[in-house]
């Protein structure tokens, strides 16, 4: 599997990663952080999502070969958020 969340950008590994549907089914465009019964969970904009990511830096960093000062983070999601489906055409 080589999906990411299109809210926060997550990689979804696994099935329990997904977030799910009104129905309980499982929805493989946003992780289980992001959606739940068929909502977002919080109620933000881009900017705000990228504040909540930046918290998972030393996390993201740990698993990478690349690592990332806060500033240069911050800087790639605000490139590469306005690309998921979540803030496309939205900020």
């Amino acid at each position: 599997m080589n999906l990411y969340c299109q809210s926060c950008g997550m990689p979804m590994q696994t099935p329990e990663q997904f977030g799910t549907n009104k129905d309980g089914s499982a929805n493989q465009e946003y992780c289980c952080y992001c959606y739940k019964d068929g909502e977002f969970v919080q109620d933000c904009t881009m900017d705000g999502m990228i504040e909540h990511c930046i918290k998972f830096l030393d996390e993201f960093n740990g698993g990478s070969d690349t690592q990332f000062t806060k500033e240069e983070a911050i800087a790639q999601m605000k490139k590469y958020f306005p690309t998921l489906k979540r803030w496309a055409k939205k900020e």
